[in-house]
């Protein structure tokens, strides 16, 4: 503990002992024996009172009596009438003392205790507020309108450009930032101005802050990070403050950096609350956009930010003058993934068969916070099993429970149930091999997993795809569509468990006719307009952009592409039979399979 917190510590001890030596102060005469009337008549009758003190109280004639007895000891006796006790005392000729009524000392009942307790209150306030501007930021005690913004140097900060991976011509950019800071009469010799803001938009997870904490390290110049949400608070006007009291910091050690991450949180579009002008969201932004290039000069000063959700964010911040260069940060193509992975492997042990190309391309669309978890579940398995080093199994299992979920291979299955499993995988890993345009299989399995399925088949892709085809959409609808067909084939029945393919097919030959055009009959024309976040005040009652007709229309041709699908797809399992029946005995034998002994079923 520090020196203010066992300041803190006496000032608490010390008010608490205060307030007891009071207490005990104003009661210490209540501790004496008490007596009753029968008892002080018989000590009376006996002659063992030596003197008598009365004290009156100012409910008169009440009083307190002080019997002091002959052997040394004392008595107290609450006395109902003083002028009966005073006549008792006179005719037992017992000596006694009479005190006046005391008056009423407001100073030591009320106020001494009062200014006891807001004393020691404010001592410790002010040593909190002490500690908080030694600990960090200066932030003075319930100052709700100073900025919380974190401010660090170069050497603060150990992650450099260097340990970015996959992300080569997003560092390109953020590189000239850091050049425009150190050199910038390089590029004012031409002509060129230094950006104003680099706003960072992407999926999550993708490396956003990461990059702003590498150019924090890169750049000799004052950092300062914060969050969009700590600008907003339930005070009026306080969100704009933070916003002045920001730039103004940033104005005072500029030529510097000012990170906003997760901005749409402050930056949300104007004019779609319930609050009007006068939400305190919106005041914040209207400061910010004032901060960043209004009537005054913020020379030096570059404010970077982060979103996955730029598409809510107001337009005026988004214009050239305020973020002069918008920079996408995107998933990783296979390239990428393998020198994300190579960069989280470092301080890792991993065995000779680790293939870590081989793992960069099984998992496509991993962003890189995916795969850092990735080599740490795979981490984990291997200390599970007190070895010192990961193997490619470990991080196999590691897929599986990242992509799929936890087996739960002590889940007790009927052998019913496990045989129309095995038929409903081997439906889609036949359809897997066999279309040219979806990926071979990589594993097939009929092991519970914890988000619910009874098995999975998990295909290969070969490469990324920049995008989709038409035809390699209809094949994907086809394998969707493969397990509820070989259950079709087999028993003439069907299950339940079908029902995320069959949701999955819906969803893209939906969106192959109304955002993608590529229905005959429909045409290119995109009806696909409630895909959008609905604001309250804005799009509370937007109606939709096609009539009733249309929309028959759009759903007769969602269904005519899953029908041909489908008939498609159980022409193609039909014509491998066969291999049907072969990959589900082998599934019932083994539970998992694995990519060669599936394409050694088709020889």
């Amino acid at each position: 503990m520090n020196k203010n917190g066992r300041g803190i510590n006496l000032v608490i001890s010390l008010l608490l002992v205060a307030m007891m030596l009071f207490w005990f102060s104003s009661t210490l005469r209540r501790m004496e024996s008490t007596c009753t009337q029968a008892e002080f008549d018989r000590i009376m009758d006996s002659g063992e009172v030596s003197g008598v003190l009365i004290e009156q109280n100012r409910e008169v004639p009440t009083g307190s009596a002080h019997i002091n007895l002959k052997d040394g000891g004392d008595r107290l006796l609450n006395v109902t009438d003083v002028n009966v006790l005073i006549e008792q005392l006179e005719a037992a000729g017992v000596e006694y003392i009479l005190e006046d009524v005391p008056a009423e000392n407001v100073f030591l009942t009320s106020i001494l205790p009062a200014l006891i307790l807001v004393g020691g209150l404010f001592l410790i306030f002010m040593m909190m507020n002490a500690q908080n501007a030694q600990a960090g930021g200066g932030g003075k005690m319930m100052n709700f309108g100073k900025s919380r913004a974190r401010m660090s140097v170069g050497g603060d900060n150990k992650i450099t450009l260097k340990d970015v991976a996959g992300l080569k011509e997003e560092k390109e950019d953020l590189q000239e930032i850091v050049d425009f800071l150190r050199d910038p009469a390089k590029f004012t010799r031409v002509g060129a101005r230094i950006p104003k803001g680099v706003l960072l938009e992407g999926p999550p997870g993708t490396g956003k802050t990461l990059l702003a904490k590498a150019i924090a390290g890169e750049a000799n110049v004052p950092f300062f990070s914060i969050s969009g949400s700590d600008f907003v608070e339930m005070f009026v006007g306080v969100g704009a403050s933070r916003v002045r009291d920001l730039f103004e910091e940033a104005k005072k050690n500029a030529p510097c950096i000012v990170f906003i991450d997760e901005i749409d949180a402050v930056a949300r579009r104007r004019g779609t609350g319930m609050g009007g002008g006068h939400d305190e969201r919106e005041q914040t932004l209207n400061q910010m956009l004032v901060e960043m290039d209004g009537f005054g000069v913020n020379e030096g000063i570059i404010v970077m930010a982060a979103t996955n959700r730029v598409d809510i964010l107001d337009p005026a911040i988004l214009r050239p003058g305020r973020f002069d260069r918008k920079i996408s940060v995107g998933a990783p193509d296979v390239g990428g993934r393998e020198d994300i992975l190579k960069v989280h492997a470092k301080n890792k042990p991993l065995a000779e068969d680790v293939d870590l190309k081989q793992v960069a391309q099984t998992t496509a669309g991993f962003t890189g916070a995916d795969l850092e978890n990735l080599l740490n579940e795979a981490a984990i398995v291997a200390a599970k099993q007190d070895r010192a080093f990961v193997c490619q199994q470990d991080i196999q299992k590691a897929f599986i429970k990242v992509g799929i979920g936890s087996e739960k291979k002590s889940r007790v299955i009927s052998d019913k149930e496990k045989r129309i499993t095995a038929y409903h995988e081997a439906g889609h890993a036949i359809l897997f091999h066999v279309l040219p345009d979806v990926g071979p299989v990589y594993t097939v399995s009929i092991i519970p997993t914890g988000l619910g399925a009874a098995g999975y088949t998990m295909p290969l892709p070969e490469r990324d795809e920049m995008f989709m085809t038409r035809g390699q959409m209809m094949q994907e609808i086809m394998v969707s569509l493969g397990g509820r067909i070989a259950e079709e084939i087999i028993f003439d029945d069907i299950t339940t468990g079908a029902s995320s393919d069959i949701k999955k097919a819906t969803q893209l030959a939906k969106k192959m006719v109304t955002r993608f055009g590529m229905s005959e009959n429909i045409g290119v024309i995109c009806y696909d307009d409630d895909d959008e976040e609905v604001f309250i005040g804005r799009d509370l009652a937007h109606a939709k952009g096609h009539s009733e007709l249309v929309s028959g229309e759009i759903d007769r041709e969602i269904k005519r592409i899953i029908d041909g699908c489908y008939a498609k797809a159980k022409e193609t399992i039909l014509q491998h039979e066969s291999v049907l029946h072969k990959s589900a005995q082998l599934l019932l034998e083994k539970e998992r399979i694995n990519r060669t002994e599936f394409e050694a079923l088709f020889v």
